[in-house]
């Protein structure tokens, strides 16, 4: 199911540590993004993903060409639709950058809320400049041309040891990236968010100088007591 705008509002609150506890307990092992780390650590963001996929570029392919080409990144760039993620897949590739401070700003004018790939983008004070999210190995200085060849968009794509299909949400915050499969988003989104509670509590009750045997890690009496507390 599709959630709505406050689904993913919601999960950008919760974050994807929460959220990867969560995956784990239903045996979702390979759901963080490798190489996809805060260009700006502060950001937080979810949104349904919108896939790009580069391969590495062969001398005899069109790498320029590839760009503006059906489905190729100018495209992507102007189809993304508000909400969205641009999910890029790059291989891991470290030589050259996928997005830059022009196609950055373009994404925020459109309405997309974010960039995550597992390879490098560049400008990057552009990028700052422009205050658009970004979630990469780093930035370099060569343009996407340099290394990759635009093999589309839409399609599933494999990014960071991880596969994302086209719609699959994506939360990204301060300790990197991460996707949730659509089929579990909402069951998901109700673990972490009873999850998110009862750890604010533990929080408070930490604060107060309670010792974490019988509360942290979860127990049923700690789980019951935080329970009635909620009413």
């Amino acid at each position: 199911m599709t959630l709505d705008p406050a689904a993913f509002a919601e999960l950008a609150r919760i974050g994807t540590a929460t959220l990867s506890a969560r995956l784990l307990k239903r045996g979702i092992r390979r759901h963080r993004i490798r190489g996809a780390a805060a260009l700006f650590p502060d950001r937080r963001i979810a949104g349904p993903a919108f896939t790009l996929r580069f391969l590495p570029g062969r001398e005899d392919l069109p790498l320029a060409e590839s760009l503006v080409a059906p489905g190729g990144l100018i495209e992507a760039v102007e189809t993304a639709p508000a909400g969205s993620v641009l999910v890029i897949e790059t291989g891991g590739d470290r030589e050259s950058g996928v997005v830059g401070d022009i196609l950055a700003d373009r994404l925020r004018l459109r309405g997309v809320v974010g960039a995550v790939s597992d390879g490098t983008m560049r400008d990057r004070v552009g990028l700052e400049r422009v205050g658009f999210p970004v979630w990469c190995a780093g930035t370099v200085a060569p343009p996407a041309t340099a290394s990759l060849w635009c093999a589309g968009s839409g399609g599933p794509i494999a990014v960071g040891g991880t596969t994302v299909f086209p719609e699959d949400p994506i939360v990204a915050d301060a300790d990197g990236a991460i996707v949730v499969p659509r089929a579990l988003a909402a069951e998901i989104l109700v673990e972490a968010r009873e999850q998110d509670a009862f750890e604010r509590w533990v929080i408070e009750e930490v604060a107060r100088g309670r010792p974490l045997p019988g509360l942290y890690p979860a127990t049923p009496d700690s789980l019951a007591e935080h329970r009635a507390r909620r009413g």
